[in-house]
């Protein structure tokens, strides 16, 4: 009896699919919910589980083929007990120590999906890598690393057997006659990046986008953050960051300004009752936006776990449709790469997004003297066809009131 292997139902937001990687041949015995292709979407990685346990028969799409949804990826053939002892006798009699299928701890198994397509594509020994994740998972960034510390290793260093534990030997001065190297490498954008490219600049074709800045005194959260981080990580088993005040604090200051949480639908704009925030993070495909949902009910527990769990899942390739989905208004944090001032761009159809930066000691008047003091400027990008100046100035200083004074969100005032 024969399984189609068939590509799952993808949102409505998502055309279609393409295929990034197989991790079985044909003519391989493949279990039950064995990850068998990863499909590279818009917006995650979709790992397509075996249906039955049998012999991949045959694979119909091949990587880089782009499919849509219920397409069939592959067949299996599922084997009668007799024909399953019969494969199995054979594995075992032509496995040797050399050639035994890889443990669950083995770098094949501790692959992302990110980065088992790169290494497949450049026919890496995932062995020589460093994995930066849990239980040493290898993602591509790590992928990337080591290809950065091999191409800076000396020329007669043997590559494969560098590891980036490895210290960088001196490398020698090439002797130049002519003309430098001046080579090129031309590599097509992942799927995950061209669709940032292209919402990017329809969010400044389509919206009326304007920005303004204040700057936010932030000793008083680093003071009680100090205070209270060990007793918050043992109780709430999460740890006391930043993006909790803030979060907080912007989802105070939305209920007060209801029209940043809106949208433009057509000629209508749409208010919505729940603040559903996209956290943007760092993910080794890009920059991504999941969403924490229902952010008006959740206490600042319920907002670090979310955001870890996010962080995590994004850095191991695991995020889903739903939760990339969706959003009212949005926070980027371009302090954690040292961004001392932007402008961010709206993620369209939200109307608003907040910019966090990094946070500088620099001089300040306070009572009429000059202090140091722990300072960040605050971004608010906003689309100016539904948003008046007022409104988002007057937001952004809700936000810098409660976060100069935490108890405001405490007494709701």
């Amino acid at each position: 009896m024969s399984h189609d292997v068939r590509v799952p139902i993808l949102p409505e937001s998502v055309a279609d699919a393409t295929v990034a990687a197989w991790h079985k041949q044909p003519g391989e015995m493949v279990q039950k919910g064995d990850n068998l292709v990863d499909l590279e979407t818009d917006k995650v990685i979709l790992e397509v589980p075996a249906p039955a346990a049998g012999i991949l028969a045959a694979q119909l799409a091949q990587i880089g083929d782009v499919v849509q949804a219920e397409a069939v990826l592959a067949r299996i053939e599922e084997l009668v007990e007799g024909e399953k002892l019969a494969v199995s006798s054979e594995t075992t009699a032509a496995a040797s120590p050399t050639t035994q299928p890889p443990t669950d701890n083995s770098p094949a198994n501790l692959l992302a999906p990110a980065a088992r397509r790169l290494i497949a594509e450049m026919n890496l020994d995932p062995q020589h890598i460093r994995g930066s994740g849990k239980d040493g998972r290898i993602h591509k960034a790590d992928v990337v690393a080591w290809l950065d510390q091999r191409e800076r290793a000396a020329p007669e260093r043997d590559p494969d057997a560098l590891t980036l534990t490895e210290p960088l030997p001196e490398a020698a001065a090439p002797e130049r006659s002519g003309e430098a190297d001046r080579s090129e490498q031309r590599v097509p954008m992942t799927r995950l990046r061209a669709r940032i490219a292209e919402r990017l600049v329809a969010a400044q074709q389509q919206a009326a986008l304007l920005t303004t800045f204040n700057e936010v005194n932030l000793r008083a959260v680093m003071t009680l953050r100090e205070r209270y981080k060990t007793q918050f990580e043992a109780r709430h088993g999460a740890r006391l960051g930043f993006m909790s005040f803030f979060v907080t604090a912007a989802v105070a200051a939305l209920q007060q300004f209801p029209i940043l949480n809106a949208s433009v639908d057509g000629d209508d704009i749409i208010y919505h009752d729940y603040c559903d925030l996209g956290i943007a993070v760092s993910s080794p495909r890009g920059l991504v936006v999941p969403i924490l949902r229902n952010c008006q009910q959740l206490n600042m527990a319920d907002i670090e776990r979310g955001i870890a769990q996010f962080g995590q899942k994004a850095k191991d390739g695991s995020l889903s449709f739903e939760e990339l989905t969706g959003g009212t208004f949005s926070i980027t944090n371009g302090g954690v790469f040292g961004s001392l001032l932007s402008t961010p761009i709206l993620n369209p159809p939200q109307s608003a997004i907040l910019g966090m930066h990094k946070i500088q000691e620099r001089p300040i008047v306070e009572n009429g003297q000059i202090v140091i003091a722990p300072m960040m400027y605050l971004a608010l990008t906003y689309d100016h066809r539904i948003i008046d100046g007022r409104d988002a100035v007057q937001f952004l200083v809700a936000i810098k009131d409660a976060l100069e004074d935490p108890a405001r969100l405490l007494l709701q005032v």
